[in-house]
């Protein structure tokens, strides 16, 4: 929807993400496709199809019996913005078409618990019903295209973002970094720790046999981002990740280092010791999570995400009919993932490389313009 200001268009729905390094995303759950635009790449990187595939082979459907059964392939095309194997500087369009698609089961006048149904038919006075229209988790297709763009970029300063569970259902881990890089990719949950994962299947498998579903936390870890990036006031490196964070649908709680630990630490706890370490300064501790003052450290970034169950449950739940003004019961059917949290990941990877990306840019770390060969 349009409005007019003082003679200026205003969009309501912002559907861009960045300021330098800029996202937009596009499509609806049971649309024709889903996708991204990447508008801001310097021209000269080498990009390929399979460079964004691999990402989004890490969040399509139907990888395994914790996620959702819907087949979908997610073969990514890349439109424009790509010659050669390497990018132009112009606006990177790609698209995922939508191959299983079944709306049989979404109803137009049923708003269902947990989910936007009823704010959008209120802010908007038509939505898409079908999967949820643009608030399905499909919609983060884009985003994973996006990242994948942001993880070439970041390659280049050597620097790296992952991520993996470290909760589902009161099943908490805390592995070592080696660990994570280890294991996290070898399990279906993406847990760093085997035995843990095992179990955190195990519960996720139970609750979705019975028509549930569970939440979780996840973990996303930046290593060798350089001192320096981020801003001191309003746009400081945490709270540009906070956004990106909750920007994602499920996500309902952000933290970064000692987070929300903090509260019970003293100073003398809290605060980070300076030291000489192989003749540079350095800092011992990390308790601030890789940023001071709204800017890098130096040290890695950890930052978590707490993540709702799905609100799509079989559970027969209280709800109202829009049409009829009437409460019913509602018991949702279709192709739901019994926990989020494994597809979340490379999900959360993405935005936090896309708000990296940007912020690197803004303060000069990556260039704007186009990629020098001699790195």
């Amino acid at each position: 929807m349009e409005l007019v200001v003082f003679g200026l268009l205003v969009v309501e729905m912002s559907n861009t993400f960045g300021k330098l390094f800029r996202l937009t995303t596009f499509g609806e759950s049971h649309g024709d496709a889903v996708g991204g635009i990447v508008d801001g790449c310097p021209a000269g990187l080498e990009l390929t199809r399979n460079d964004i595939q691999k990402e989004l082979d890490k969040r399509k459907p139907g990888q395994s019996d914790l996620t959702t059964s819907r087949k979908e392939g997610d073969r990514v095309r890349i439109l424009s913005g790509v010659f050669e194997g390497r990018t132009i500087g112009t606006p990177i369009a790609m698209v995922v078409q939508n191959e299983d698609v079944d709306s049989s089961k979404y109803s137009r006048d049923l708003i269902r618990p947990g989910h936007a149904d009823y704010m959008y038919e209120r802010k908007y006075g038509f939505r898409d019903y079908r999967g949820g229209g643009r608030s399905s988790g499909r919609e983060t297709v884009g985003r994973v295209c996006g990242g994948a763009i942001a993880k070439k970029l970041l390659e280049r300063i050597d620097v790296e973002v992952f991520g993996h569970v470290t909760k589902v259902g009161g099943i908490e881990c805390s592995p070592s970094i080696e660990e994570i890089k280890k294991h996290s990719t070898e399990n279906k949950v993406r847990c760093g720790d085997p035995d843990k994962a095992e179990k955190m299947a195990e519960r996720i498998k139970s609750l979705g046999d019975s028509g549930d579903s569970i939440g979780g936390c996840v973990e996303v870890i930046v290593e060798n981002l350089p001192l320096g990036v981020g801003e001191p006031v309003f746009d400081k490196l945490e709270a540009e990740l906070a956004k990106a964070t909750l920007s994602v649908g499920a996500v309902k709680g952000f933290e970064i280092g000692a987070g929300f630990k903090s509260a019970d630490k003293t100073g003398s706890q809290m605060n980070d010791p300076f030291r000489i370490h192989e003749g540079k300064i350095d800092i011992k501790e990390n308790d601030a999570g890789g940023v001071l003052g709204g800017i890098s450290s130096g040290e890695p970034i950890n930052i978590r995400a707490s993540v709702k169950p799905t609100p799509s449950i079989s559970k027969p739940q209280k709800t109202v009919n829009l049409r009829e003004k009437e409460e019913k019961e509602i018991q949702i059917r279709g192709r739901h993932d019994p926990c989020i949290c494994p597809r979340i990941v490379p999900v959360l990877e993405s935005m936090v490389s896309l708000t990296i990306v940007d912020l690197c840019m803004r303060s000069g770390n990556l260039p704007v313009d186009k990629i020098n060969d001699e790195r």
